[in-house]
């Protein structure tokens, strides 16, 4: 290795340590300084190991140890890393002495001397990939490191049933997807099992990761809020808990018409991504009408929460339960699966009009299936045009299911509150589809 990159190797070592460091050193200093203390001096807790000196000094050593083994050998890091180690278990029995167990500071230091080793590592990765790929490791264990009271609040709110849906998703996706066979079967030859797996564990994961960022917020954040997050999950899920709420406690109606709002406005949002993930090419004739209605779903529901905001009751909880069970991601490849072999004959058979039509009666039951079966097919030859028209419309027709579940299930007064917002979102829609005809 060259003077230069070996410097520059250097460099980008010495600032993973002094990034993990700093964390480190604040939050030492910030346990250390007494409550209510203000702009006080704080002084270092005594049996703290490492911050902004240590880890740059060991993340250095790593990255000088890596650097001298075409000289002297690679048995050089193995024994700094066996001193680092030694230097670590000393510092750990002198913190557990004063009752803290934890080995989060010793991992970190740790991982910041593996961290300067890989920064000057030249032959496993070219320097810009290797030097982003340190940076990144770094930003990870520096936020790990930060998030401690958001992780530690999470993991209490979390579940047997939320543990075992994560495993299950797990295996799903990194056991079950892989042994799936990839290649055409079925009437019209045009299901593919692996491709199915994939939808289903692609729409289980924005479900999960609404279902977290929800959980995460919490509902002190006020409903607007909570149902744009449970919208990711499940906008179906939202405009039936909401009804149902607004049903048993009608002085809630109004901030709950604005959580089915948003949710269901959250809603085109999920379809933008899926699309975005799956078919990107059809990603434009859809941003502007889907985008439109999301924009103006959000305004109605903004304007809604602005007049309800300070009434009694505006905060509460929305029981979203986990939304990745086996039993429904089964159904969904089955329905998805149907739908697929439904729109593929009514494009053969029908031509044009067929996929309008099926799309339609596919939105009354699931907008995702019907998403991802006409991104499939646009991929196999369906024009783009009748592709991203028959989502628009399946969307129309399930934002209509939505208001009408609202309507019978929480009453007249919740059905127009929410009715007018979503028709502001079908209105949008269409003027940007005349717009783009």
């Amino acid at each position: 290795m060259e003077f230069r990159d070996a410097l520059l190797s250097l460099g980008v070592a010495v600032a993973a340590g002094a990034l993990i460091g700093a964390e480190r050193e604040q939050s030492k200093l910030a346990q250390s300084q007494p409550e209510g203390a203000g702009d006080a001096p704080m002084s270092k807790a005594p049996h703290d190991f490492g911050g902004i000196r240590t880890f740059p000094l060991l993340a250095l050593g790593g990255g000088l140890s890596a650097l001298l083994v075409p000289v002297v050998g690679a048995w050089l890091i193995g024994a700094a890393l066996a001193a680092v180690a030694a230097l670590l278990s000393i510092a750990y029995f002198r913190t557990s002495a004063s009752g803290d167990r934890g080995l989060t500071t010793e991992a970190a230091a740790l991982l910041t001397f593996l961290l300067g080793a890989m920064a000057t590592m030249p032959g496993w990765l070219p320097g810009t990939q290797r030097y982003l790929l340190v940076a990144s490791c770094s930003a990870i264990v520096m936020a790990l490191l930060a998030l401690k009271r958001p992780l530690h609040g999470f993991a209490a709110q979390v579940n047997a049933d939320d543990v075992y849906a994560t495993a299950k998703f797990i295996i799903l996706g990194l056991v079950v997807l892989p042994i799936l066979p990839d290649r055409a079967v079925g009437p019209l030859d045009v299901l593919n099992p692996q491709k199915i797996g994939i939808m289903i564990v692609l729409v289980a994961a924005v479900s999960f990761a609404g279902y977290v960022a929800a959980r995460v917020t919490g509902s002190r954040r006020g409903l607007f809020l909570t149902g744009i997050l449970g919208g990711f999950a499940s906008s179906t899920a939202v405009t039936l808990t909401f009804s149902g709420r607004a049903k048993e406690q009608p002085r809630l109606m109004e901030v709950c018409a604005i959580a089915i709002v948003a949710g269901c406005s959250t809603m085109f949002v999920r379809i933008l991504l899926i699309v975005a993930a799956v078919d990107r090419p059809l990603l434009p004739m859809l941003a502007l009408p889907l985008g439109a209605m999301a924009v103006s779903g959000f305004a109605a529901a903004g304007l809604l929460y602005r007049s309800t905001i300070k009434r009694e009751g505006s905060e509460g909880e929305v029981p979203l339960k986990n939304p990745f069970y086996l039993a429904q991601s089964i159904k969904f490849g089955l329905v998805y699966a149907a739908v697929l072999v439904v729109a593929k004959a009514a494009q053969t058979y029908l031509g044009h009009t067929g996929v309008l039509i099926g799309s339609v009666l596919a939105g009354f039951a699931e907008i995702d299936a019907i998403t991802l079966s006409l991104t499939e097919l646009h991929q196999g030859g369906m024009s783009a045009d009748t592709a991203a028209l028959g989502i628009a419309l399946a969307s129309v027709t399930n934002t209509l299911v939505k208001a009408s579940i609202a309507f019978m299930l929480g009453g007249r007064a919740l059905g127009k509150r929410v009715g007018l917002g979503l028709l502001v979102t079908l209105v949008a829609g269409a003027a940007s589809l005349l717009v783009m005809r």
